[in-house]
């Protein structure tokens, strides 16, 4: 997440530091803490203050997005919202009137940017049982989400990250490269290059016209639901960017690729999603590809961030079992005529 050398640990306490001094930049409560929640991407901390004040706030990694992509993933969340497709957080302005600060402090190479969003009331789904409910509804959010951004009028130099097969395969690609994963041994990456061949022509024959390829949420998990008894909220658009729709179920089943379940979660997605939105056979067909690419994409992801404790937990194993689905991958579909 922090795009140096420095060990997580130090990191953590000096992002800390960041946190509590950058308070002030808001008007809150007096007394205000930041409490770290999560650490992936970016450092998430839940903010409270006495008399029940609750706050959130992301501190972005460095050299990840630039102030103005971070302002046209803000007015997607504005956008969705107003519009009624899905409720988004809020962000509270800063004092000098920006949704985006800016901060740095002593230990930290660079200075690091920082949205305060709303707290949001809700629980994700529950994810050991019965998912075919919550991945009905992620299906039908992503569909409204899609058709909205179809006739969206987009923000002037609207920057987002792009999701394609240059930014998990190409030179410069956004997770760095799948090869210098943990356990990719000769056996495992002499499978992935055939999938990494058929994933590229497949997408080619695919193409990327519009009602197909264009703004995605790009990480549309349940764990990105909060669900309460007012309704159902979308959260964490960070990774928003251009991208093909069928990567938002891609995304949605990230790190459990090999589940059983995988099948009836998928049908339940496009069921979800055809009751909203028209999706065809050929699109359906080519959701497979997606999964391997999005597979891929986190396989990469692990090794360029194996300093941090998720990454760690997931490496073992991980590359052979993305071999495994890439075999299975190569039988079902192939390079298409």
């Amino acid at each position: 997440m922090s795009g140096s050398d420095m060990p997580l640990e130090e990191m953590l306490r000096h992002l800390d530091r960041l946190a509590q001094s950058s308070l002030s930049l808001w008007d809150m409560p007096e007394g205000a803490k930041a409490r770290l929640i999560n650490v992936s991407e970016n450092a998430t901390y839940l903010v409270e203050a006495p008399g029940g004040y609750k706050s959130v706030l992301r501190i972005h990694r460095e050299n990840y997005h630039t102030h103005r992509s971070i302002e046209c993933e803000l007015a997607w969340l504005e956008a969705l919202d107003s519009a009624g497709v899905v409720t988004t957080p809020g962000v509270h302005m800063g004092r000098n009137g920006d949704p985006i600060q800016e901060g740095h402090i002593d230990g930290l190479p660079a200075p690091r940017f920082m949205v305060l969003f709303h707290f949001v009331e809700g629980e994700a789904p529950d994810e050991t049982g019965d998912l075919t409910a919550g991945y009905e509804e992620l299906g039908a959010i992503a569909a409204r989400c899609h058709d909205h951004v179809i006739s969206w009028q987009k923000p002037d130099d609207f920057r987002r990250l792009t999701w394609d097969e240059e930014a998990v395969f190409g030179r410069k690609a956004t997770w760095g490269d799948w090869r210098d994963a943990p356990e990719v041994t000769p056996d495992v990456a002499r499978v992935l290059e055939e999938v990494e061949r058929t994933v590229r022509a497949r997408l080619d024959g695919f193409g990327k016209a519009p009602d197909r390829f264009n703004l995605i949420h790009a990480d549309m998990r349940l764990a990105n639901l909060l669900i309460d008894d007012t309704g159902t909220r979308l959260i964490d658009f960070d990774d928003c960017g251009w991208g093909w729709f069928l990567y938002d179920f891609a995304a949605s089943i990230s790190f459990i690729e090999d589940d059983p379940r995988i099948p009836e979660l998928k049908a339940a997605w496009v069921r979800g999603y055809r009751s909203v939105r028209t999706l065809g056979v050929v699109e359906e067909a080519e959701i497979d590809t997606f999964v391997m690419m999005r597979r891929m994409a986190l396989l990469a992801w692990i090794g360029s961030h194996i300093e941090a404790p998720e990454p760690q937990a997931l490496a073992p194993g991980f590359a052979a079992t993305t071999a495994r689905l890439g075999q299975d991958y190569l039988e079902r579909m192939g390079v298409p005529a």
